[in-house]
């Protein structure tokens, strides 16, 4: 009867729903204390100020709504892949503006076939337009010609070959038809000459 004498209540009813609402009371203090620290080890790298948070958060429920004022807005987990991402991005940018060859680690270009310093091939040309190829790619991204295909001067000279093989030959009997035309007009200007002379003797 002590303690619900201090309350001013004597029916056991009514005393006993104080009794569960204060044990509620203690157990959301209790659970806000230890969320504020499981929070404050996640956001806050010092140790001492999770310590001070965790200890402010013994004051019932006045410490826990400070703590949600003034806490970091941020997971250290989420800073961490934050940074991540932008030193990968700082990576592939710096990548992409200065690379180095393989095997001397001279500083190169993205076009160039061979490395000026120890002159080995790094990348093979596209056969069709001679740009550097990825050895990754099947296929040409300038001009859309598969990697290893033949150019097309060379597609179109074994065609020209043939039709130069299968061409008829020019022929060998111009000389004889020469040779015949002249015959021809030797024998006109000779039948000519007979009807010729009789004029000139009268």
């Amino acid at each position: 009867m002590g303690p619900i004498a201090l309350f001013g209540i004597e029916n056991s009813g009514l005393a006993l729903a104080v009794n569960l609402l204060l044990l509620f009371l203690v157990v959301i203090w209790l659970a806000l204390v230890y969320w504020t620290y499981a929070d404050a080890h996640r956001r806050i790298a010092d140790p001492m100020l999770v310590a001070c948070a965790t200890a402010a958060s013994l004051f019932p429920f006045i410490g826990t709504i400070v703590y949600l004022i003034v806490r970091p807005p941020e997971y250290l987990e989420d800073v961490r892949e934050r940074e991540l991402e932008i030193a990968a991005a700082q990576a592939r940018l710096a990548n992409l503006e200065h690379q180095h060859c393989q095997y001397c680690g001279f500083e190169i270009e993205k076009s160039f076939l061979r490395c000026p310093s120890c002159l080995r091939r790094l990348k093979e040309p596209c056969t069709v337009c001679g740009k550097p190829l990825d050895p990754r790619w099947k296929i040409c991204p300038y001009c859309e010609a598969e990697v290893g295909q033949a150019p097309e001067g060379a597609r179109r000279r074994p065609r020209r070959a043939a039709a130069s093989a299968g061409a008829v030959p020019p022929r060998q009997d111009r000389p004889a038809r020469a040779a015949r035309e002249r015959s021809q007009g030797a024998e006109r200007t000779q039948q000519a000459q007979p009807a010729d002379r009789p004029q000139s003797a009268g």
